[in-house]
C-alpha cells in the first residue's frame, strides 16, 4: 500500500455474520468470545464518554490509562491461541496494571464520605457515565467468566478491580461537583 493510499474501513468479510479472531479462525459474531470482547469495547466507549465530560486531569489520566488497558484486554480476548501477547508488547495485562487500579481506588476512595448505605447511580454527567461504565464492566466480567478456563485469570481480576475503580471514581467525581448522593 502506498503512503497516499488508505485502508478502507469496510472489508465486507463480516457481511455473513462471521468475523476473524487474531489467529485467523472464522467464527460467528454471536460467538461467546466475540461477545466478551464486544462488551469490553462497550466499557471502553463508556469510559470515553466519561472522559469527554467535566472531569479533572487526574481522573482523565486514570481513565485514559484504563482505555489503553481495555484495548489490550480486548486484543487478548480476540486471541484464542495467545499469540498476540508475545508479539505486541502493549497487548498485555499484568499484575502491575491491576496494582495501578488498586492504587487509584485507594487514592480516590478517600475523597467522598465512607458509604453507609447503597447509593443510587447518577449525579453529574461524568458521575452517571462512570456508574454506567461500571455496570457495563460487570456485564463484560460475566461474559468473560462464561468463557471458563480459556481466559487468563488476570483478566478477570483486572475487570473486577476496574468495576470497583469506576464506582469509586463516580463517587469522587460527584463529590467534586458538589452533588449529593442519593441513598437507598
Amino acid at each position: 500500500m502506498h503512503a497516499q493510499e488508505h485502508m478502507k474501513l469496510y472489508t465486507k468479510t463480516g457481511d455473513t455474520g462471521e468475523t476473524s479472531l487474531f489467529d485467523n479462525s472464522r467464527v460467528r459474531k454471536s460467538n461467546p468470545r466475540v461477545d466478551a470482547y464486544g462488551e469490553i469495547d462497550e466499557v471502553n466507549a463508556c469510559v470515553g464518554v466519561a472522559c469527554s465530560a467535566e472531569v479533572s486531569e487526574e481522573v482523565r489520566s486514570v481513565l485514559e490509562d484504563v482505555q489503553k488497558d481495555l484495548f489490550a484486554l480486548g486484543s487478548l480476548l480476540a486471541d484464542p491461541a495467545t499469540k498476540i501477547q508475545g508479539r505486541v508488547e502493549k497487548a498485555s495485562i499484568t499484575e502491575t496494571d491491576v496494582k495501578k487500579l488498586e492504587d487509584a481506588i485507594d487514592h480516590f476512595e478517600s475523597v467522598p464520605q465512607p458509604l453507609r448505605r447503597f447509593i443510587l447511580p447518577g449525579g453529574s454527567p461524568a458521575g452517571a457515565t462512570l456508574h454506567m461504565a461500571r455496570t457495563v464492566c460487570r456485564r463484560a466480567e460475566r461474559r468473560v467468566v462464561a468463557l471458563g478456563d480459556q481466559v487468563d485469570p488476570l483478566i478477570l481480576i483486572y475487570l473486577n478491580r476496574l468495576s470497583d475503580l469506576l464506582f469509586v471514581l463516580a463517587r469522587a467525581v460527584n463529590h467534586s461537583a458538589n452533588i449529593k448522593e442519593t441513598e437507598w
